[in-house]
């Protein structure tokens, strides 16, 4: 492959879930070029001004090209691959047979855009036994999930909003401007906010850039959500259900009017921080309007009474019948798991029990499931496109987790701060380098997946995920009681004559669907285009989609019946430059996705009935030595994920603190002078931003800053605040483990000269 193209190449955003189209120019291994992809089907030429700077990714002073292999004295050195394989396969396998294979955790599995090495990780995991695992999700979206099981039957009931057609819009700790969350999202927010006939309402303790178009800001309390959402229900409750509907869709009415029937709702109102009169216009213009359409985000997710939140916002679309509508919220296909695979069939994790959502272990509790002398504790851990030593709660105590494990694997493309941990880091191909894909396929009706080829050969020295689990897997010896020969013939004959074979060889062993990742790249990718191997295991997740939603499949414009219809569906996107549509639903297809035993929603949330009682007793905890709230991992427009590991894609330097001017006034700074923020669990000193946004008390320091990046000379520097040095992993969701991140109680004082 040629890395000096003069000519535009399709390929896709990796820096928040959406994966906007790009069409990108390269020249001399460098990302020269960046613009929107106008073919893309859903972000139709749309990009933030983010993923200009992606060439800093692609091409960071610490990018990886060889094996590393931690010395005894803590320092690394390279070595060859063969030998990494060998020796991380011996230490894995001596793990699993000393302590059984459930006794190696597995984290990460795909950064954002980067989820087909997870796909093969997978079978790794078969591999080894590896039955528990987690990733970034399980910081913030598991209770909605679980919320969404309660509700619709099970946690894969998943709803998206459809705001292009909605008359409302409400955001709910979201700022998409920001944080996007759907396609096109600055485009449709200025849409809804200058139409006259149509509302915005954003739920946010700040003035986002959201906030500041909204029709309707409840500039809510920090931590007063619940109360908040409480409320609205309740005047809802009172005159604006639509009963009618609820009667035909909906169960347990009557036992969530004697819940929130007759709080009061002036009460709530105060403890949320926000005027009684406009909390019930609000609930009233949600009940008139045609159709609403609503999305949370972070901002309750990762705050006091997350799930519960979760829950009551639920609730807002529900009891007005905006479900299964055009301009509501529907249920969408997907074409693979976000999931955590084999974790899903237990129930709790192994030393504490913690309720496992979507297969994925909280992340909060990881180290409580290391740092113990229980014998079900993890011994060992596989971290992939992950950084878990900075990315979660509490680094300090998530670092001496790691250090106190028998054994440390890191598969990434820069040296993080969780590779540095390692006993061995294995060097990745950038998302670049190698065919790629997200599962984020999250819309409604019409769903697309993009399966993105290379702009670039593999840097030296790097190999893809697959090709590294590959390595793994057969120097474990764990396909060798299979005959592959039929199953490789078979792959020369075409697609067709390979979907019989696999499916004979899936029906006479059981131990094949558990490692069909390593079967199918090992079989099928020899005979797929060169160098598109990888892409073996998208069959395997595109005859999946087809037997899941056939009629959807064939409403996207594709013909035959599954195995066939698999087929169809996998070599359209191995042709397509660019995303393709693969289902397409009408608005009444969401009832047949609904799983509850009498296909009605479930309106009443038992395990979380206790908790919503209790907020007619409390107000939003407040602690005098602690007084400030910092919402720790602020998304603004000079920050990404930490993809973006160099500091120069940035305009504005190192991360500021914002904080409300009355609050500047108290503590007698002015704008660039720094404080010092001290929590229960660190301290850390940061430039004053002075902003009407904020309210007193509450302060935020952004996301992606605080990672250490090596300067001209090599000299490893931290540039801004790592938040989670300040955060704890103790504080977190009672039902999901989620962590509380919006939610940090804090001291600001102005720092020593």
């Amino acid at each position: 492959m040629s890395d000096s193209r003069a000519s535009w190449q399709p390929s896709a955003c990796i820096l928040c879930s959406i994966n906007c189209g790009l069409n990108v120019q390269v020249e001399d291994r460098s990302l020269i070029k960046i613009k929107g992809d106008r073919e893309h089907p859903t972000s139709q030429g749309y990009v933030c001004e983010k993923p200009r700077a992606l060439d800093r990714y692609q091409n960071g002073r610490d990018r990886l090209t060889s094996p590393m292999r931690r010395r005894p004295d803590g320092t690394f050195e390279e070595v060859d691959w063969d030998t990494a394989i060998r020796e991380v396969a011996a230490r894995l396998a001596a793990v699993r047979d000393e302590h059984g294979g459930d006794k190696i955790f597995y984290y990460g599995g795909g950064a954002q855009g980067n989820h087909l090495g997870g796909a093969y990780g997978r079978g790794l995991r078969a591999a080894l036994g590896s039955r528990y695992s987690s990733n970034a999700l399980a910081q913030e979206k598991t209770g909605e999930f679980w919320v969404d099981g309660q509700l619709f039957g099970r946690a894969r009931c998943h709803t998206t909003p459809d705001f292009e057609h909605a008359e409302v819009a409400v955001f709910v700790g979201k700022n998409p401007w920001q944080s996007h969350g759907f396609p096109r999202a600055r485009v449709v927010v200025k849409e809804i906010a200058k139409d006259p006939n149509r509302t915005l309402i954003v739920i946010d303790p700040r003035v986002s850039e959201t906030a500041k178009l909204a029709d309707i800001h409840l500039q809510v309390r920090p931590g007063g959500d619940a109360w908040l959402l409480a409320a609205m229900v309740a005047c809802l409750l009172e005159d604006g259900a639509d009963r009618k509907w609820l009667a035909q869709h909906a169960s347990r009415l009557d036992e969530l009017t004697a819940l929130l029937g007759d709080i009061d709702i002036g009460e709530y109102s105060r403890r949320a921080g926000v005027d009684e009169a406009l909390v019930r216009s609000t609930a009233k213009r949600i009940a008139e309007a045609s159709s609403v359409s609503v999305l949370e985000d972070l901002g309750i997710q990762q705050s006091l009474h997350s799930t519960l939140s979760s829950w009551l916002e639920k609730l807002l679309f529900l009891l007005t019948g905006n479900f299964a509508k055009q301009g509501g919220m529907n249920i969408h296909t997907r074409f693979a798991s976000l999931g955590g695979g084999s974790g899903a069939r237990r129930s709790g994790s192994p030393v504490g029990g913690h309720r496992i959502i979507g297969g994925l272990v909280p992340c909060n509790v990881i180290p409580d499931e290391i740092l113990t002398d229980h014998p079900d504790r993890f011994r060992a851990m596989i971290v992939e496109s992950g950084n878990p030593a900075h990315s979660l709660a509490d680094s300090v105590r998530m670092r001496e987790a790691l250090r106190a494990l028998d054994f440390v694997l890191v598969i990434d493309v820069a040296m993080t701060e969780t590779a540095h941990e390692a006993d061995y880091v294995l060097p990745a191909c950038s998302q670049y380098e190698k065919w790629e894909c997200t599962f984020f396929t999250l819309e409604f009706p019409k769903n697309a997946f993009h399966l993105r080829a290379p702009l670039l050969d593999p840097l030296p020295g790097t190999l893809t995920e697959a090709e590294i689990h590959a390595r793994l897997i057969r120097e474990l010896g764990a396909l060798d009681e299979f005959d592959l020969t039929s199953l490789r013939e078979a792959a020369k004959r075409g697609l067709d004559a390979y979907a019989m074979a696999f499916g004979m060889l899936a029906g006479s062993n059981r131990k094949a669907m558990a490692l069909a990742p390593a079967i199918l790249y090992e079989t099928m990718g020899p005979a797929l285009p060169e160098g598109a191997e990888v892409t073996a295991a998208v069959w395997g997740l595109a005859q999946q989609t087809a037997m899941a939603y056939p009629d959807s499949v064939k409403r996207a414009g594709f013909t035959k019946d599954p195995p066939l219809l698999g087929n169809e569906l996998f070599e359209a996107v191995l042709r397509s430059p660019t995303a393709v549509v693969f289902t397409v639903d009408d608005y009444d297809e969401t009832w047949n996705r609904v799983e509850t035993p009498d296909k009605r929603v479930n309106l009443v949330v038992d395990e979380l009935v206790d908790e919503l009682r209790s907020l007619g007793d409390a107000e939003p905890a407040t602690d005098d030595a602690f007084p400030f709230v910092l919402s720790a991992g602020e998304r603004r427009s000079g920050t990404a994920n930490t993809l973006y590991r160099d500091p120069a894609w940035r305009q504005g330097g190192d991360g500021t603190l914002r904080l409300s001017p009355a609050d500047a006034e108290r503590l007698g700074v002015v704008d660039g002078d720094r404080v010092q923020v001290t929590t229960k669990r660190g301290s850390a000193t940061a430039p004053v931003e002075i902003t009407s946004t904020m309210l007193p008390l509450h302060a935020s320091l952004p996301n992606g800053h605080g990672v250490a990046y090596p300067d001209a000379d090599g000299t490893r520097s931290v540039h801004g605040v790592a938040v989670n040095e300040l955060t704890s992993s103790a504080d977190r969701d009672p039902v999901a483990g989620t962590p509380w991140h919006k939610h940090v109680r804090a001291q600001i004082v102005r720092a020593p000269a």
